[in-house]
């Protein structure tokens, strides 16, 4: 089930929230909590189910087995046994990465090793279940945290369900930290402007997708998907700027669902992106884009010792060695995470002061040459088609500078891709700044609001009609 389909939004998602919302109260907030988590519970694992019906049994057990080790780990905290402790935070490692590997690299890693002359290894070919990467990732935070007695012990089975299948962020993030919600699992309350804004939020990612990264996708695949060989050198990065968009669009607008949704439901989610195209370094950039992956690492994997001591490179190295490796079983995505992590190294070693001396005209055209390159390599999976597109950028195919279809192209699609480009900006940021200072705006912007909201969900359930497979990118990691 995805979010960007008419049978969630017009019948799972409006069943979901009137059976929340009509949830008994009780004679206590907490009977009343404890009610709604269930209910919550309950429709989250039906979503899950609905897609992946064997899986769930996995995600299921999974919670289980860290619900376990995580008692265990805070007994040995009180009773004062360290080791026994450390050993099963690692046993605890060991056993959610492993699922990950298994799952996710065995093929890749068979692959690689039958390249070595007499290996023969059989290659896997396992099913990725829908989510795993997130759902690992916010497990390993718990458990991290745990350990390092940042959090404290979930200790009833169903909460720390909740907390890892909460359908509105468990296919494609954000990696929502325990910590985050902790408090909001056991106690919260919806108010009208949670709602509201909640809803907003959802119809702002639901146009994201519908209306701009689906349409965006359209171009890409014209000029990239049989490779980019015979394509223009203005086709190329006219292309490619174009697939750095849909990604963004694509991502962020399962983001904004998610936050909304969740803020419906009265839990409030850190925000996953910031405006990143308007950053004016790379380093900038990793600080807007996919905000709750680059904070893992950095909390997680940056000052892990390296052979007994913590190592400034060897750490970096081994941050974007996982960011590239995180997103696919693929050399390509290697090669990404560890291209962002040279340009992070460069600017670095540069110094903060240095940076700002250079004219902010030439570090917003280096931040952005170095990004959409990026996403080009992000796209080709295959390596062959992968440096046929490095060559297409600097005319090295025997490619024209410009062609016919490039320029018909950008003729046909110009009304898309400016408003692509427009709401690179935080075009709803400013309103809601707006409202915020103007008290007489308020009922103004309320208005514009509801009618924005109104014609982006009609435009948007249009769209949908005929869409017969519309999943979001990052389903895939």
């Amino acid at each position: 089930m995805v979010f960007s389909s008419l049978f969630f939004l017009y019948a799972f998602l409006p069943v979901c929230l009137i059976c929340y919302g009509l949830s008994p109260s009780g004679y206590k907030s907490h009977t009343r909590i404890v009610i709604k988590n269930v209910v919550l519970t309950v429709f989250s694992v039906l979503f899950y189910a609905w897609g992946e019906p064997v899986y769930v049994f996995m995600m299921l057990g999974s919670v289980l087995v860290n619900y376990l080790l995580g008692l265990g780990v805070s007994k040995t905290q009180k009773t004062n046994h360290p080791k026994l402790g450390k050993l099963l935070f690692i046993l605890g490692l060991f056993f959610n990465i492993g699922l990950l590997v298994v799952f996710k690299y065995s093929g890749f890693i068979a692959e690689n090793l039958n390249r070595i002359p007499g290996v023969s290894l059989p290659v896997p070919d396992l099913a990725l279940p829908i989510g795993i990467s997130f759902y690992t990732f916010q497990i390993l935070s718990y458990q991290i945290d745990l350990y390092w007695e940042k959090i404290k012990v979930q200790r009833n089975p169903l909460y720390l369900l909740l907390y890892i299948s909460m359908f509105p962020q468990l296919i494609a993030g954000p990696i929502v930290r325990y910590s985050t919600i902790e408090a909001e699992i056991h106690s919260r309350r919806v108010t009208l402007t949670d709602l509201s804004d909640g809803f907003t939020r959802l119809i702002i990612g639901l146009a994201k997708k519908v209306v701009l990264a689906n349409h965006l996708s359209t171009i890409v695949d014209q000029f990239f998907k049989d490779g980019s060989g015979q394509i223009s050198v203005a086709g190329t990065w006219y292309a490619v700027i174009v697939y750095a968009m849909q990604v963004y669009f694509d991502f962020s607008g399962y983001s904004d669902m998610a936050i909304g949704m969740g803020r419906m439901l009265g839990f409030h989610f850190d925000e996953n992106f910031r405006h990143p195209f308007m950053c004016k370094d790379i380093a900038e950039f990793w600080q807007r884009w996919h905000i709750s992956l680059g904070t893992f690492f950095r909390d997680y994997l940056l000052y892990v010792p390296i052979f007994g001591k913590r190592r400034k490179y060897g750490g970096l190295f081994l941050v974007w060695f996982c960011t590239g490796l995180w997103h696919g079983a693929n050399w390509n995505f290697i090669i990404w995470g560890l291209y962002f992590g040279l340009f992070i190294l460069f600017e670095q070693m540069l110094g903060k002061k240095r940076m700002k001396k250079i004219p902010l005209v030439i570090r917003h055209i280096y931040s952005k040459i170095v990004i959409v390159i990026g996403f080009g390599i992000f796209y080709f999976e295959d390596l062959g088609k992968l440096g046929t597109f490095f060559r297409s950028l600097v005319k090295l195919n025997d490619n024209p500078w410009f062609d016919e279809v490039t320029g018909l192209s950008m003729q046909n699609n110009l009304f898309l891709l400016i408003a692509a480009v427009i709401c690179c900006f935080p075009v709803y940021d400013s309103i809601m700044k707006l409202r915020e200072k103007h008290a007489g705006a308020g009922y103004a912007v309320g208005v514009f609001q509801t009618v924005t909201n109104a014609v982006l969900l009609a435009l948007s359930s249009i769209l949908l009609v005929d869409a017969t497979n519309n999943p979001f990118l990052y389903f895939r990691f």
